[in-house]
């Protein structure tokens, strides 16, 4: 006999059926014994008749169940689940696995439970039907965003997660090479530089769920680890990337039920955004909105290229690779002059005050990267090294391009009304940045160090390190 869900149970009555889970509940009453049954697609209630059989079972046994479905009598009926009108009279029930009682209950919402705790019994938090729901809402985002894109001519790519350290914003994790002593590779902040080799490569339209690993310090919105629906394209204007970007997000959210303020998204300047909201990322939700879990979506453009740092050098505000907006301000680019005129052709997706998505046109031409990094202070030689691949690969006719990148888990965290990224993540890190149920960042013996050709030396403890950082 194959194994059915729950869900497959209330067009069955009367057959035999074979169905498998956890226990979700144990409630006695004398000779029978009734049992609720969990498994990925809900609840059904299960009579036992023989109750010495089961005298040890417990919750969260992983249990398998023959037995024939039965329609409830009329006033034991259920209308609170799908599968309340029914019960599965048990003839044979086998234990698969029992468990230990569990370090805290999975049948609330779990927000009382401390961080530490939830992430160290992360598999066991993921039963919880909150989480259930979260992750399979993303799921459903996730193909419906493919399912678009797929529609509009975009092939999936994947690309290198072992690749070069260069400056894109953020701390890069670094892996030491073992066949190259003293060189490293850096884990991907994002796939910025082989998708626009893909679209000198000629494919012209790109995509990818993509993995983005990034060594900035953890908070609610923002962890080590995120992952991004990644598109690039050619031959296209800002408008025609925001569009399709736009068209994505709407039909991926009404597939999850998402009701969305206004349509088509409104779109503001940076310098309107920070005169009417005081800053480039805001809610315009009504307080009636907010209570309805609207999402108010923006696009903010027209970004400053280059800022200031505390030292008083330039520096990007989104990223180098951007184009300006227009060609005389190409121009001033290559000239090195009114810098701080110069806008880039950045576009960022706000979303009800959390950044969502971000991307903009990229520069094709050699020669305007390279004035880019000589404003940004790099030297004739720490540009080739850093960049020459991407030099060259522009000198062989490489086509105008732009893309995005949306990272759609701060998008769910607004739909489904998440304060923290973990909630839409199935194992995220700590908010101390260490990893669920693995103990990591862990140390090396001394084998693997030395297959590394790495030494560690006089490493600083924590409290020390804290307090430089507070420095």
């Amino acid at each position: 006999m194959q194994r059915i869900l729950t869900t497959e149970t209330s067009k069955k009555i009367g057959e035999q059926v074979k169905l498998a889970g956890w226990v979700q509940t144990r409630r006695d009453h004398g000779k029978l014994v009734f049992l609720d049954l969990r498994d990925r697609a809900g609840i059904i209630q299960i009579v036992c008749k023989n109750a010495k059989e089961i005298e040890n079972l417990r919750p969260e046994w992983v249990v398998e169940i023959e037995g024939e479905i039965k329609e409830r009598p009329q006033e034991m009926k259920n209308p609170g689940i799908p599968t309340g009108n029914i019960e599965v009279a048990a003839a044979r029930l086998t234990v698969l696995a029992k468990s230990q009682p569990l370090p805290f209950p999975i049948d609330t919402l779990g927000y009382d439970i401390s961080e530490e705790t939830r992430l160290k019994y992360r598999y066991l938090d993921l039963r919880r039907p909150r989480l259930q729901r979260n992750l399979k809402v993303r799921s459903t985002y996730v193909q419906a965003a493919r399912e678009y894109l797929f529609s509009k001519g975009f092939t999936e790519i994947e690309t290198p997660l072992l690749t070069k350290s260069t400056p894109e914003g953020s701390r890069d994790f670094v892996v030491p090479s073992r066949i190259y002593p003293g060189k490293f590779f850096a884990l991907p902040q994002s796939p910025q530089q082989y998708k626009q080799l893909l679209m000198a490569s000629g494919f012209e339209r790109y995509f990818q769920i993509a993995r983005a690993i990034r060594d900035e310090d953890p908070r609610a919105d923002r962890a080590f680890e995120h992952s991004q629906v990644d598109l690039e394209m050619s031959f296209v204007s800002r408008e025609d990337v925001m569009g399709v970007v736009e068209e994505m997000t709407v039909f991926a959210l009404e597939k999850i039920g998402g009701k969305i303020a206004n349509k088509p998204f409104p779109v503001v300047t940076y310098q309107e955004a920070m005169e009417k909201y005081g800053a480039d990322k805001f809610d315009l939700r009504s307080e009636k909105e907010k209570k309805e879990g609207v999402l108010a979506f923006a696009w903010v453009v027209d970004f400053p290229f280059f800022e200031k740092t505390k030292e008083g050098e330039w520096t990007f505000t989104h990223n180098p690779f951007s184009s300006p907006v227009n060609e005389e301000q190409e121009q001033w680019l290559l000239e090195g002059k009114n810098v701080e005129k110069i806008v880039t052709s950045q576009y960022d997706l706000v979303c009800n005050g959390l950044e969502v998505a971000g991307g903009s046109i990229r520069t094709h031409k050699p020669e305007v990267l390279q004035a880019t990094f000589r404003i940004l202070g790099y030297t004739e030689q720490k540009i080739e090294e850093k960049f020459g691949h991407m030099l060259e690969a522009f000198r062989y006719g490489t086509p105008p391009h732009g893309g995005c990148a949306q990272g759609f888990e701060r998008l769910l965290m607004a739909f489904l009304r998440e304060e923290y990224l973990r909630e839409v993540q199935a194992f995220p890190q700590t908010g101390q940045g260490r990893t669920s149920v693995m103990e990591a960042p862990s140390e090396l013996n001394e084998e693997q160090l030395e297959e590394l050709h790495l030494k560690v030396i006089n490493p600083p403890s924590l409290k020390l390190r804290r307090a430089r950082k507070k420095k």
